[in-house]
C-alpha cells in the first residue's frame, strides 16, 4: 500500500473512533427501511413541489453514500440501494447539532439510514429532505474516484464488491444472470421435468473427458474426485424410474484458466426418456428462442460484429460435413488418417500415435471450423471414439447420434441419445481403460456400479447438458467467461 493509502485509511479510522466517541455506534443494526430509492422515485414521478408537500409520507431508505456536496450547513449526497440511486439533501438545522456533528464525518463509501419527505430542488431534481441521516456501515477504505470507476479489469475480478459498487452494468449482468437460470428452471418444470440433486464429490471420476480435482476424506481414508458431470449419477436416476430429470449444477475441471474456461463453472444437465437427440435439438431450439425473445426481450444478440438470430431452425452439419465445408478439407482427405495428421501438425497440434480416425476428426474440428460458426448450428454425429457414452448411429455404427450446440464461435450445449446397452457400454469403457494406459489422463477407468445400474434396464433416452456461463456470455456480448461468474478463481494476489 502507498503511504497516502495508509493516510487515507488513518482519517477514516480516526472518524470512527471520532463517533464512538460522541456516543454512536458506527456499525449499528436498528434501522429498518420501508421503501427502496426506486420505490421513493416511483412515489415522487413527475409530480410538482407542490404535490409532493402534499404526499404527508415520511420515507426511510438505506443506502451507499456515493457521493457528497458540502455547502456549509447543509449538504447534497446521493445514497445507492440495490435499485438505483436517490439525491438526498440534508441541513444542520433539521438534524440538530448533534446529529450534525456525526453527519460531518461521514464520507463517500459510508451506508447510512436516512428518513425524510419529498422535495424538489432548484434544478428540478427529486430529492430526498432528511429529517434523520443515521450511520449504519462507516467505510474506512475509499470507494475508486467516481468518474473512472473501477476499471482494471484483474482489480474488478479480484474485488467484486467493489465492481458491483461501481459499475452498474455489472449489477445488472448478474441480475440478467438470475433471471436466465429461472426461466430456465420454468421452462423444464412445466414440460414436467423434476429438478434433482447429485452428488459433487465422487470415488470415481466420469461422464466427461476432463482432468478432475482429487480430495481426501479421512474418516473414509479414500480420495475422491469433484464432480466433473453429473451424468452417470443423472442416467441412475432414469433406471430408477425418475423419466424427466435435470440438474442445475456446479462442475469442476483441473484445466487451464482462458477466456473460455473457469476450473468451476455452471452447468444445466437434463436427461428424458423415451427421446432422442433430435427431440432434444427442438427441444433446444425452442429453449434459446423462447429465453431470448420473450423472456429477454429480443431473439437476436450482438457478439462484436456479428447479430446473431435465435430465431429456429438453426444450422444442422454433421462433423465430416463441417472439416469439408468449413475448415475447406476435400471429402476424400477428411477420412484420411496420415492426411489428418500432417494437417494438424502443420497448425501445431501434435497428434499422438494412439489417435484413431475419429479423435483426429475431431482435433481438425477443434481447430479448423468450431471458431467459425457464429449463426447457432447443431454439429452431429461425432465418432464413437470419442463419445463413450452416446447410442450408435443404427445405419452407421461408427458414428453416433449425438450434437453440440456451437453459437459464436463456442460450444454451448452437448447432446446425445443414450447408450443404454450395458454390454456396448463396457466395451467402451474398455476402450477408455486402453486409452489412458496409453497417457490419455481424461479417459476414466470403469465404473462398475453405473454398468450395474445399466444392467437393470435403462429406458431409451436423450441427454444434455448447456453452459450456463456461456449463454449467459451470450446474452451479455461479453466475450471472458470471468466477466459472468461472481468470483472467478484468479492467480494468487502479488503482495510487496
Amino acid at each position: 500500500m502507498s503511504k497516502a493509502f495508509d493516510e487515507i485509511l488513518s482519517v477514516r479510522m480516526q472518524k470512527a473512533a471520532d463517533l464512538e466517541a460522541r456516543g454512536v455506534n458506527p456499525y449499528p443494526n436498528d434501522f429498518k427501511p420501508d421503501a427502496s430509492t426506486a420505490e421513493v422515485r416511483s412515489a415522487g414521478g413527475d409530480k410538482p413541489a407542490e404535490d409532493l408537500e402534499k404526499l404527508g409520507r415520511t420515507f426511510r431508505l438505506a443506502g451507499r453514500i456515493m457521493s457528497l456536496r458540502s455547502m456549509g450547513k447543509a449538504t447534497f449526497f446521493h445514497v445507492k440501494d440495490r435499485t438505483g440511486t436517490l439525491q438526498v439533501y440534508a441541513r444542520r438545522d433539521r438534524l440538530g447539532e448533534a446529529a450534525w456533528e456525526a453527519f460531518e464525518r461521514f464520507e463517500v463509501g459510508d451506508i447510512v439510514g436516512v428518513s425524510g419527505s419529498l422535495m424538489r430542488t432548484r434544478t428540478g431534481e427529486l430529492t430526498l429532505l432528511a429529517q434523520q441521516v443515521r450511520i449504519l456501515s462507516k467505510s474506512l477504505r475509499p470507494l475508486p474516484e467516481k468518474f473512472h470507476g473501477l476499471q482494471d479489469v484483474e482489480l474488478r475480478f479480484r474485488q467484486r464488491y467493489v465492481d458491483l459498487i461501481m459499475n452498474d452494468w455489472v449489477r445488472d449482468l448478474f441480475v440478467t444472470r438470475t433471471r436466465i437460470v429461472s426461466y430456465i428452471r420454468r421452462f423444464l418444470d412445466d414440460r414436467g421435468f423434476l429438478e434433482v440433486e447429485t452428488p459433487m464429490m465422487h470415488p470415481l471420476a466420469g461422464g466427461a473427458a476432463a482432468r478432475p480435482f482429487v480430495t481426501h476424506h479421512n474418516a473414509l481414508d479414500m480420495d475422491l474426485f469433484l464432480r466433473i458431470a453429473p451424468e452417470l449419477y443423472l442416467k441412475r436416476l432414469l433406471v430408477g424410474g425418475l423419466e424427466k430429470v435435470y440438474e442445475i449444477n456446479r462442475n469442476f475441471r483441473n484445466e487451464g484458466l482462458s477466456h473460455k474456461h473457469n476450473p468451476e463453472f455452471t452447468m444445466l444437465e437434463f436427461y428424458w426418456a423415451y427421446s432422442n437427440y433430435e427431440e432434444l435439438m427442438a427441444l433446444t431450439e425452442e429453449m434459446l428462442f423462447t429465453l431470448f425473445a420473450e423472456h429477454l426481450g429480443r431473439p437476436t444478440v450482438k457478439m462484436g460484429e456479428h447479430e446473431i438470430s435465435l430465431l429456429p431452425p438453426f444450422r444442422r452439419l454433421g462433423v465430416v460435413e463441417s472439416l469439408t465445408s468449413v475448415a475447406q478439407i476435400p471429402p476424400d482427405k477428411a477420412v484420411d488418417r496420415e492426411f489428418l495428421v500432417d494437417w494438424l501438425r502443420r497448425r501445431e497440434v501434435d497428434a499422438q500415435p494412439s489417435w484413431g480416425l475419429g479423435k483426429l476428426q475431431m482435433e481438425a474440428y477443434d481447430v479448423g471450423v468450431e471458431h467459425q460458426l457464429i449463426q447457432p448450428t447443431f454439429i452431429m454425429h461425432h465418432p464413437t471414439e470419442t463419445s463413450p457414452l452416446s447410442r450408435r448411429n443404427e445405419k452407421t455404427p461408427a458414428i453416433v447420434d449425438r450434437f453440440e450446440l456451437v453459437i459464436g464461435g463456442r460450444e454451448m450445449a452437448n447432446a446425445f441419445s443414450e447408450l443404454n446397452d450395458p454390454r456396448d457400454q463396457r466395451g467402451r469403457f474398455e476402450d477408455q481403460m486402453k486409452a489412458r494406459e496409453a497417457g490419455d489422463d481424461e479417459a476414466h477407468r470403469i465404473d462398475e456400479d453405473f454398468l450395474r445400474a445399466l444392467e437393470y434396464g435403462m429406458p431409451p433416452a436423450g441427454g444434455e447438458g448447456i453452459g450456463i456461463d456461456r449463454l449467459v456470455m451470450l446474452a451479455e456480448g461479453v466475450d471472458n467467461i470471468k466477466e459472468v461468474i461472481l468470483f472467478p478463481l484468479l492467480r494468487p494476489e502479488q503482495t510487496e
